[in-house]
């Protein structure tokens, strides 16, 4: 039974007081996925003791259940595949459709540059450009995004590393990881336990841990010294694409600005090398 029918199921058997709990928790589901019973408490004009006694009246063992409860069933349960196509479904009864697509990314971008707290951004450049080693974490739909990520940042920084749990020793990469490297680790609903075991572990390292997410309760906060959020986890994760690869870039321009000497030293070490190997010549292929 899921924790909507079980309220539902206890309700009229609740105090006054819990009846209040139980409608805060109906109404604001987010609240209690964040904040401590106490908090709870003070919002839904009751006492603390109120907010732990609903808790055992509606068959939990207590406060901390609870929050994992609501993160579990009210904020993650729907389908993000399906969420998906249902969009695109109601924009394709519309004209113009790759119009509308684009349209809507462009959306998911400003809404993403609201999430965002320009001072919390410019100290994650700044522990980026300082790190002596950047490691870079994705898995599943966050891959490609941390495959370009690791790409660009190793173009104009060097000493980046693309975590692989399917062919690198991780626990050999672990431990040569300091209180100076930074990781960013990007984790998407449906949340891989793989990802957030990586960052725990990296964080017991010492390393800085940036997260990107798709909501404030996902998982990962709670390794994470910093979050960035690309907007709410109830759109799908695929329409998140355009949006964290804004993101992404803006990461990479800030460090490229905040190292200049840097990367001058990378753009002449890449300027050097002998490509005539690897590239064609605008005019054809080079001899």
């Amino acid at each position: 039974m899921n924790l909507k029918e079980l309220i539902q199921q206890e309700y009229t058997k609740l105090s006054k007081g819990q009846q209040k709990v139980a409608k805060y928790l109906l109404d604001n589901p987010r609240e209690f996925a964040v904040k401590s019973a106490s908090e709870i408490g003070i919002q839904a004009g009751v006492s603390e003791t109120t907010v732990i006694r609903f808790c055992y009246s509606i068959r939990l063992t207590g406060f901390s259940e609870l929050q994992k409860t609501v993160r579990e069933q009210l904020l993650f349960s729907e389908s993000s595949l399906g969420n998906f196509f249902s969009k695109k479904l109601e924009l394709a009864e519309q004209p113009h459709f790759f119009a509308s697509v684009m349209e809507q990314d462009r959306q998911h971008i400003q809404e993403t540059i609201h999430n965002i707290c320009e001072k919390e951004f410019e100290w994650a450049v700044q522990k980026l450009a300082r790190a002596d080693k950047i490691y870079i974490s994705g898995l599943r739909s966050s891959f490609s995004a941390a495959n370009w990520l690791t790409f660009t940042l190793g173009l104009v920084r060097g000493n980046v590393q693309l975590l692989r749990p399917e062919t690198d020793d991780l626990l050999s990469t672990l431990s040569e990881m300091t209180n100076k490297s930074t990781m960013i680790v990007i984790s998407f609903h449906r949340y891989l336990k793989e990802t957030i075991k990586i960052a725990q572990l990296a964080k017991e390292q010492g390393v800085t841990v940036i997260g990107i997410t798709d909501s404030p309760l996902a998982p990962i906060r709670e390794h994470a010294d910093i979050i960035f959020q690309i907007y709410s986890s109830e759109k799908s994760t695929i329409d998140a694409a355009p949006a964290l690869f804004s993101l992404i870039n803006a990461f990479v321009a800030g460090v490229t600005i905040k190292d200049k000497d840097r990367f001058e030293m990378r753009k002449q070490q890449y300027e050097k090398l002998n490509a005539d190997y690897f590239f064609v010549d605008d005019g054809g292929i080079a001899e």
